[in-house]
């Protein structure tokens, strides 16, 4: 599969909770990461989405949020995947910033480049890739 999101997370539904309107679906990686979606209840029928099935969890890298220090704080966002810069491409106005989560999991975000200074994004830092679920498009193989 082909798309223009940056990340692509490939597994299978480990977690399914209908409601009338949304429903959650939790997939989870070979790899053991787990990436939480909030979709349509229409487009969860749609899709076929059962426990077990394989599916992909698709991000674009400008829905992204970038922390380099939680300090304590919880976030709303459901998901949470800390790790390490892998590496920040400094742009005029924005950055691009990769997290490797364990795993062998990469994330991709962009963020400006006046936070990529502010937070001090360098190779080698820890930071925490956050997204909503309903930033989450989830697909299944045809």
């Amino acid at each position: 599969m082909k798309t223009s999101a940056r990340n692509q997370f490939e597994g299978r539904v480990t977690a399914l909770k209908t409601g009338a309107v949304n429903d959650e679906v939790e997939i989870t990686t070979a790899q053991g990461v787990k990436i939480v979606a909030i979709v349509t209840h229409e487009s969860a029928v749609g899709l076929g989405l059962a426990l077990g099935k394989a599916a992909v969890a698709l991000v674009k890298a400008p829905s992204v949020i970038v922390v380099t220090d939680g300090g304590g704080v919880r976030f709303s966002a459901r998901n949470n995947l800390a790790g390490t810069v892998a590496r920040v491409q400094a742009g005029a106005v924005n950055a691009e910033v990769v997290i490797d989560v364990p795993g062998g999991v990469s994330v991709a975000a962009i963020v400006t480049q006046d936070s990529a200074d502010r937070l001090g994004l360098a190779v080698g830092k820890p930071a925490t890739a956050i997204f909503k679920a309903s930033s989450v498009i989830v697909g299944v193989p045809a």
